[in-house]
Formats: C-alpha cells, sequence, structure tokens
C-alpha cells in the first residue's frame, strides 16, 4: 500500500496569534531571526535602536504586571462556546449573537472567525471607582469552568472587587484591559472604530493603554458626553460633575470615514427651482464677502439685468470687499444657473449664489453635513433608567446608570452602514443590542454580537427574587423584550439572537490539566494515557453533536452566524453540511466513519470534508483522500 499523504488538519484550539506575527515578521526581514528561529536581539536593536539617545531615557508607558497582562493576550484558548437554544430567539434565523462568557475567553474564540470583520465596537468597561470589579482571567488554570472555582456558587460567576486602598489599584485595571483591547484591535476592519465609555477616574490611563495598543496616530477623539440632567454632582470639593468621555480611536485613520451629522441649519434651504429633482432646496448667499483678505483679480465688474454693473464693495458699508468665486467660475455658474441678480432690500443691484442641498457648487452629488461635535448634551443616564423601567417595570432599577440606547445609537450613526456588525464585549444589560435594533427600524440590517460574563446578582436584590441570577440573565431577558416591543409596533427587524456560552473543549487534549508537581515528560506521558482512555470511550462525543459541529467550525474559521443542514443522501453516517457568508464545508462527528460513505463522497470530492482523525484508520484515510485530494481536513 502505498504511503498514507500528509493531510490538512483543522486546529483544537485558537489561534497562536504571537506565532503568527513572528512568522509574518521572518518573511518580512529574516536577518531578525537566528538560525534556530528565535528573534536575534542585537539584529533587533541595529534595525530600530537609536543609539544617540540612552535606553533608560526612553519615553514609555509601563505599569505593575504589563508584561504578563500581553502574555495573557497571546496565550492559546483550548476552550469552546456551546450553543443555549433554550434562551435563543429565532436560533435557526437570527444573525444576531449572545455570549456568556469571560470576554478575554470569549475574544480568543472569535479572532479566527471575525478578523478584521467588525466595523465598530463600543464598550462600557468597570470604570474602578472602588466598588465595581476585576476579571479573574483564570479560565484557562484548569479543567474546571471558571465559575465553579474560587468559591464562586453555582448561580454566577463572582468579581473580585478592587478597592482604592489597593497598592495595585490602577495596575490591576490596566492589566485586565491590556489585553482585552489588544485583542479587539484585531477584530476590526481596517476602516473599524472602537468607542469606549470612561470617567475620570481611570481616562488619563485608558488614553495612554489606547495610544499603545491601537497606535497614538490613530487616536480620533475624546468626546465629552453630559450624562446627567440638571446642575450635575458634588462628587468634588471643588467642581460640580456632569459629564463622562467616550475615547475614539480608528483601526487605520487613513481608511476611517466619520459621517457627518445633520446640519443645524437645514430649514433656511426654503427654495425650489427647475433643478430640484437633482439639486434639491436651496437657499441665496451673497457672492461679495467682505470678511475674507481683499484680492484685486475677485474685484471685478458684474453685469447687472439692466445693462449696468455692481461691484461688491458696492454693498460693504464702504469697506473694502471682492467676491468670492473668480471670473471664470462665475462663467460657470451663470451658465449652469448657479447665480441670481436681484435688488436687495434697499434696491442695490445684489450678486447671490444658490447653495443647494443635494449637489456643492460645482453640481457635484454630496449630503449636506456638518462635522459632529466633541461635546454630547443630548442623551442623559436618566434616559437609560426610563428604558430599563419601560421593560422590567421597578426592576429596571437594578442597573445604576445605564447608558441610554440613543447615545449609542448616535456614535453607531456616526461609522456604520448597512450589515455591518456591532461588537459589545462589556455588554451589562444589553443597550448596545437594543440600540442596534432600534436603528436598524425596517430599512438596514446591522448585526450586533454581545459578550457579559455572567457575574452573580446579589442575593438580596429584588431582580434576583424576581428569578434573574446573574447579569447575563438580564441582558438576555433585555433584549428579548426590546426586540419583541419593536416587533409588536410593526418594526420589520432580526429581533432574535443565538446564545452560546463559553465551556470546556469537547477534545480531551484541551482538557486536560497538567501535575505541576511532576516533570513535563511525565505530563506528556500522562497526557498521552489520558487521551487515549477518551479517545477509546464509545460515543465520545454523542451528547453534544451539535456543539462539537460548532466548536470544529469555529476553530476552522466559521463565523458563529452559520447554518447547519444535516444531507440526507448519506445513510451510514451523519453528514452536515456547514456554511456562512464566506465559506462552506462537510462535517461528520461519527466516531467511525463507513465505507460506503467514503464511497458516496465520489459526488462531493470539490467540497472541503472535516471528519474526526479516530473515525478513519490509515486504508479509509487513504481512501478519502483518493477521493477528496487536499479537500480532506482531520481534527
Amino acid at each position: 500500500m502505498n504511503k498514507t499523504k500528509k493531510t490538512n488538519q483543522v486546529s483544537k484550539q485558537s489561534p497562536d496569534l504571537r506565532r503568527e506575527m513572528l512568522d509574518k515578521l521572518k518573511k518580512l526581514y529574516p536577518p531578525l531571526f537566528d538560525n534556530e528561529g528565535m528573534v536575534n536581539q542585537d539584529e533587533l536593536e541595529q534595525l530600530v535602536g537609536d543609539f544617540s539617545t540612552p535606553q533608560t531615557e526612553k519615553y514609555e508607558f509601563n505599569w505593575a504586571g504589563k508584561q504578563q497582562s500581553k502574555k495573557k493576550a497571546f496565550a492559546i484558548s483550548k476552550a469552546t462556546l456551546r450553543t443555549d437554544e433554550k434562551r435563543s430567539v429565532d436560533f435557526g434565523k437570527t444573525e444576531n449573537l449572545i455570549i456568556e462568557g469571560d470576554n478575554l475567553e470569549v475574544l480568543k474564540l472569535l479572532q479566527k472567525s471575525y478578523f478584521g470583520k467588525i466595523k465598530c465596537i463600543y464598550i462600557d468597561p468597570p470604570y474602578n471607582t472602588g466598588n465595581d470589579f476585576i476579571y479573574p482571567d483564570n479560565y484557562s488554570e484548569d479543567k474546571q469552568a471558571y465559575w465553579e472555582k474560587s468559591g464562586v456558587k453555582q448561580n454566577g460567576v463572582k468579581l473580585d472587587t478592587n478597592a482604592d486602598s489597593s497598592g495595585r489599584y490602577h495596575s490591576d485595571w490596566l492589566s485586565m484591559m491590556y489585553p482585552r483591547l489588544l485583542l479587539a484591535r484585531n477584530l476590526l476592519k481596517e476602516d473599524g472604530v472602537i468607542f469606549v465609555s470612561i470617567n475620570s477616574n481611570e481616562v488619563h490611563n485608558l488614553r495612554k493603554l489606547m495610544d499603545e495598543a491601537f497606535g497614538e496616530e490613530n487616536f480620533l477623539a475624546m468626546l465629552v458626553w453630559e450624562n446627567k440632567e440638571g446642575g450635575g454632582s458634588s462628587d468634588t470639593l471643588n467642581f460640580r460633575i456632569k459629564h463622562e468621555y467616550v475615547l475614539v480611536f480608528s483601526k487605520d485613520i487613513e481608511k476611517v470615514n466619520i459621517k457627518g451629522i445633520d446640519i443645524s441649519n437645514r430649514e433656511r434651504y426654503d427654495k425650489k427651482d427647475s433643478h430640484f429633482e437633482k439639486r434639491g432646496f436651496f437657499y441665496l448667499q451673497k457672492l461679495g464677502m467682505s470678511s475674507i483678505q481683499y484680492s484685486e483679480s475677485l474685484d471685478y465688474p458684474i453685469a447687472t439685468p439692466d445693462g449696468k454693473e455692481v461691484r461688491a464693495s458696492e454693498n460693504s458699508n464702504g469697506e473694502k470687499a471682492c467676491w468670492r468665486w473668480s471670473r471664470k467660475k462665475l462663467d460657470w455658474g451663470i451658465k449652469n444657473d448657479f447665480l441670481v441678480i436681484k435688488k436687495d432690500k434697499n434696491g442695490i443691484w445684489t450678486v447671490y449664489t444658490k447653495q443647494y442641498l443635494k449637489v456643492d457648487n460645482n453640481d457635484n452629488p454630496i449630503e449636506r453635513s456638518q462635522r459632529p461635535m466633541g461635546v454630547i448634551n443630548d442623551y442623559s443616564s436618566t434616559q437609560g433608567t426610563k428604558t430599563l423601567k419601560g421593560l422590567f417595570g421597578k426592576l429596571g432599577s437594578a442597573f445604576d446608570y445605564p447608558k441610554p440606547v440613543q447615545l449609542i445609537s448616535y456614535l453607531l450613526t456616526l461609522i456604520t452602514e448597512e450589515r455591518e456588525i456591532v461588537l459589545d464585549f462589556f455588554a451589562g444589560s444589553g443597550t448596545t443590542a437594543h440600540s442596534v435594533m432600534e436603528m436598524n427600524n425596517n430599512i438596514e440590517n446591522r448585526k450586533y454580537i454581545l459578550v457579559q460574563i455572567p457575574e452573580a446578582i446579589d442575593e438580596k436584590s429584588e431582580i434576583y427574587k424576581e428569578g434573574f441570577k446573574t447579569i447575563s440573565d438580564i441582558c438576555i431577558e433585555r433584549v428579548k423584550r426590546a426586540g419583541k416591543k419593536l416587533t409588536d409596533e410593526g418594526n420589520k427587524i432580526d429581533s432574535g439572537f443565538k446564545v452560546f456560552k463559553l465551556a470546556s473543549s469537547h477534545f480531551p487534549e484541551n482538557t486536560f490539566a497538567p501535575d505541576s508537581d511532576k516533570t513535563d515528560e511525565e505530563n506528556k506521558k500522562a497526557l498521552e494515557a489520558y487521551i487515549k482512555k477518551a479517545t477509546s470511550q464509545k460515543g465520545l462525543f454523542q451528547n453534544g453533536i451539535t456543539d462539537l459541529v460548532y466548536e470544529i467550525a469555529l476553530k476552522d474559521g466559521f463565523e458563529l452566524t452559520l447554518k447547519l443542514e444535516k444531507i440526507n443522501e448519506f445513510d451510514k453516517n451523519v453528514v452536515y453540511r456547514v456554511t456562512d457568508s464566506r465559506k462552506k464545508a462537510l462535517i461528520c462527528v461519527d466516531d467511525n466513519l463507513d465505507d460506503s460513505t467514503i464511497k458516496q463522497f465520489e459526488s462531493y470530492k470539490d467540497q472541503r470534508f472535516i471528519c474526526l482523525h479516530t473515525s478513519v484508520n490509515t486504508t479509509k484515510k487513504w481512501n478519502l483522500q483518493n477521493v477528496l485530494g487536499s479537500n480532506l481536513w482531520l481534527v
């Protein structure tokens, strides 16, 4: 028998981002690496170093635990995301996602499927006020689910408080945020934008942190949001405070396009002419101006309807004035009906240009708009509370100062378009999803991905007594009620969502916990024995076939909104067709692949096929390769 060819492999873990970056760097500049593939420090210093400046004097942003937090971002995740159809709405049709779990692990698991696909990220992370919480980030320590550890009860995750008396108060918060921002940047499209809400406690540190994660050159704005109505609060001894901040960064400032907002003086566009269908309404603006720098070439006479001539200075109260347009542009304006010459209220001949709503002064189509202001004062936290109370009654007060739907909708209008994806990985009560659904409003179809850790709710609270055990429970219910309310009002939108939960992998390689008291060799042997025992169990994956297919598909780069369809032509094995917006594959997770199934693949040889490596012996693998060639993938 011929030797079996090497087959393609589907990874069982999240992408190794560090290795991928090093591989790209090696292709770009090979001399940076030695013969063993390690970075040559001397070569690196020669490449980027400036030996005229002592290294100890360089400007940098540092804190206790920075390197360890960066390491967390590039550590591989061995977890998976499992479906929760019971808590989902329209699971088989919707393109929206709500994921319950620690967002650090979830962001890792989304890297391959959503790399460079997210147009907008909005997050409202903990403000580090001394009363909020720091995420544990300990999921991968062993095979137990993270919410079962460290004294955490079954009802939800108990996060650690970050008391302002702690010596690592700011460092702990920065170490929590840093890896998440690094991973979030990967998910943004090249023209994508991230908005981060924050208050004065950490705004200075967050700005420097985002300078590092996104690049200082990609800073767009630090918006001021007046979040309180009335006179503000007396949180400080010296000033009344009624604002927070929203930091805005782009993935690539050269490619981003922040859309303008509606013009404030639209009402003055109140005139129509024969060009209305193309140019829209217009108003008249004087062509002569005395406020601009005088130019002799722009000080020319213009013929009036009665055969006389008029100059700009004749209607400028004696000041030196000239026209805004050159003689050549004036001739163009007369020819194309962009000019009006008539007497003003004082009987003086005056020249006007028509300022149209739909075209500029070169007759090019435009959408009249103005740059958005850096101060947002139209929405308050009170609106956010009212919205929640409208959905939950008195239980709507469970969240302190929730973000108003209108604020997030306003931010999203500045950057998002039809069918683009919005991500919020500090989802809280689910305001971002609510905003996206309201914005879609029968016309557009933006999609959202929410991530929220199942943070435990105080057992003494009223909302806990109503059956909500975690923040993610409230989030899911809020989005469900908001979607129903909008559809009941006649809005034709995607009000559904798929719910996924962070969970342990189906593969024994990912659930094995090494013993720290044993040597590497001893742990290697223990792992081999663990895998052998696990894979020898009949029906290893039978209790979660759909979830296993999802795990394989996710780690192969499929989006979680994938469509799963059983192919009925196969009678000996269960084979699924998996498709998303850009790729497709056939997947079988049976313990044994029947010979007749292999023969049936003659009709599917132009499609990728993924199966368990334990389901085919050497002979079957060889036969499959003869049929499928490079379309065969094992996991």
